[in-house]
């Protein structure tokens, strides 16, 4: 599966994607780095069937409102430190990519992996 990691998570988490085989980039490694618009980023992502994986409620919105993007993965951790995040990723990946198989919006908490119909 394909990822775009953006802008307000770390960097650190295209390594976690890539290590379970997931093809993963950040926004900051796009030609116009962290500043790449939401638009921009929602073109890369439709190119390159990517999931966008976001603390973002823009994308929320778009996706309801505009059924874009495609597929995307809301963090919704509030405040959590990025070694707690890593883990809370590695311990619920395999959740969230059985859950993105078959559904194009996935949340992640610090509870639960949330499919949203």
């Amino acid at each position: 599966m394909n990822f775009i990691i953006d802008a307000n998570l770390p960097r650190r988490l295209v390594k976690i994607f890539r290590e379970h085989g997931h093809v993963a980039i950040h926004t900051f490694d796009l030609p116009n780095g962290n500043a790449t618009t939401d638009l921009v980023i929602l073109q890369y992502a439709d190119e390159r069937e990517s999931v966008i994986a976001t603390k973002d409620s823009d994308f929320t919105t778009s996706f309801w409102l505009n059924n874009r993007p495609k597929k995307l993965l809301l963090i919704s951790t509030g405040n959590i430190s990025n070694d707690e995040l890593e883990a809370l990723l590695v311990t619920n990946m395999n959740q969230i990519i059985s859950d993105l198989a078959d559904n194009r919006f996935v949340e992640l908490t610090r509870e639960h992996v949330v499919v949203h119909a």
